[in-house]
């Protein structure tokens, strides 16, 4: 008796739908053989009440309380680049120190750059209410938030973030 040997390709035969979730379970834009990290778990001040930064500007306490009654979640840009999306908030409040932001990095540029000591935020925003400061800058009493950026020189000095470890270390 002969016996039929088919050429097929090496994955004929297997089950079609088991070969599908094992790719999914890889996650999104992941492919055989790679790890998804874990995010890293930030958390630090995006801006700071009555510190002038380098333009000049000083931004009063209550200045972002309108964004926040807003509830959308802001985008968390890196280095401000449209698109660039660094992974996202899970808290932000205005205390009685600035805008405190707590978030979950999680593109790989952005971990990896946060793993090489990046540790500077910044605001993306269009002020609403402000007063002229001299001799330079500005008031800002009243912005919309538009995004909060990780980056490397931040024009607040004082606008950094402390990496708390991996979300699943975080509580």
């Amino acid at each position: 008796m002969s016996r039929s040997v088919s050429a097929a390709h090496p994955g004929a035969g297997r089950d079609p739908d088991r070969r599908a979730a094992s790719l999914a379970a890889l996650g999104p834009g992941l492919r055989r053989g790679e790890r998804k990290s874990e995010p890293l778990l930030i958390e630090g001040y995006a801006s700071l009440f009555g510190i002038p930064d380098a333009s000049g500007d000083v931004v009063r306490a209550g200045a972002f309380a309108r964004s926040l009654q807003r509830g959308t979640g802001l985008p968390m840009l890196l280095q401000h680049r449209p698109g660039a999306i660094a992974g996202r908030w899970v808290r932000m409040i205005e205390d009685g120190r600035g805008l405190y932001v707590r978030g979950l990095v999680e593109g790989v540029a952005a971990r990896s750059l946060v793993a090489q000591g990046l540790s500077g935020l910044s605001i993306g925003f269009r002020p609403r209410i402000w007063n002229a400061r001299r001799p330079d800058g500005r008031e800002l009493v009243e912005v919309d938030l538009v995004e909060v950026s990780l980056v490397t020189s931040p024009m607040q000095a004082r606008a950094r973030f402390a990496l708390l470890g991996t979300e699943g270390k975080a509580a």
